[in-house]
């Protein structure tokens, strides 16, 4: 079983109530956006919602939907558009899970079996496909070219970003530079869409499009920082997938990268066989951990998401007081506290 390693930091608020809070405030709008995706995942071929629901209905956070209705509000958009873009975000969030669950072999999707698992490869792409032929439909009847300009890129940049990754896997040189460059593209250019669109469809001035653009972008960044952090510290049953596995899969994250700059050359030499060889033996997960414990290699990638947190704080400065500002700012806390 993994070691389950303290991070030490102090937590400002509860997160688990920031979360509720900012889902609170969209709720009416959360249950149409979830009614649509239960329609829009309906086909005449039964394999097609019967796998799309299983990842759908294993829960999450919703955050990315969420981000998109909460901008919505903060620019002050009464209208319902957002909700079918907010289903759209999600469609292409869920096609991208279904294609790394596959690339990555995982078995576990948020403490459940992976569609993947359960319906194999073949049909978790096809069906990831589906979805993100969907989230295209629903940009067409939106009818904004600039909302379609801004998804569909969004979706082609995330694209670039998981084959980024793969260039990165299993090479214990790999900086902080190229590591930020792959969180940018496969996690925080989601989140900045997300955000961005929200002023988009309420008509809002550029200045406002780019602080909702900029506080998504360093959201995103936090938020995959430390999923990368909750990888060799969280516990496995609160996680919702299986601890360790970014290190079984030879993955260079920050942490692993923080650790193999700051150690010596028997725990680099380590690394090398781990990561690069892919020799694992018993205990060597613990033994990561140890090395990243010895180094503050956990504690300090928290403070680099601390530092993205910041930015995406600031991002907010231009907007009035309001509770979709102050549900946007605590859900920051959340993003860098959180234990899942």
């Amino acid at each position: 079983m993994a070691t389950v390693i303290p991070l030490e930091t102090p937590r400002r608020a509860n997160g688990d109530e920031a979360l509720e809070r900012l889902t609170a405030l969209v709720a009416e709008d959360m249950a149409a956006v979830n009614h649509l995706i239960l329609q829009r995942m309906e086909s005449q071929v039964p394999l097609i919602p019967q796998l799309a629901g299983h990842i759908i209905a294993a829960g999450g956070k919703r955050l990315r939907p969420i981000l998109t209705l909460a901008s919505a509000k903060l620019c002050g958009y009464r209208g319902t558009r957002q909700n079918k873009l907010a289903a759209c975000v999600e469609f292409i969030h869920t096609a991208t899970l279904l294609h790394d669950d596959v690339v990555d072999a995982s078995d576990l999707r948020r403490g459940n079996p992976s569609a993947n698992a359960l319906f194999g490869n073949q049909s978790s792409v096809l069906v990831g496909d589906f979805l993100f032929s969907r989230s295209f439909q629903l940009m067409v009847e939106d009818g904004s070219i600039d909302v379609l300009r801004i998804l569909s890129t969004a979706s082609a940049v995330i694209a670039e970003g998981e084959v980024l990754q793969l260039t990165t896997t299993n090479d214990s040189a790999t900086s902080e530079q190229a590591y930020l460059e792959v969180v940018r593209a496969k996690t925080a250019e989601l989140f900045a869409a997300a955000c961005r669109i929200g002023a988009v469809v309420a008509g809002r001035p550029a200045a406002e499009e780019e602080a909702l653009r900029t506080f998504g972008l360093n959201l995103g960044i936090a938020f995959q920082i430390v999923d990368d952090v909750l990888d060799y510290s969280a516990e496995q049953a609160r996680l919702g997938k299986t601890v360790g596995d970014d290190f079984r899969e030879g993955k260079i994250t920050l942490p692993v990268i923080l650790a193999i700059h700051r150690g010596t050359e028997a725990e680099r030499a380590f690394w090398r066989r781990t990561l690069e060889e892919q020799d694992l033996r018993e205990g060597d997960l613990a033994h990561a951990q140890d090395i990243m414990q010895r180094h503050n290699a956990l504690r300090d990638a928290i403070e680099r998401a601390r530092h993205y947190g910041a930015i995406a704080r600031d991002s907010l400065g231009l907007f009035p007081d309001s509770a979709a500002k102050r549900a946007l700012l605590d859900i920051i806390g959340f993003t860098v506290e959180r234990r899942f």
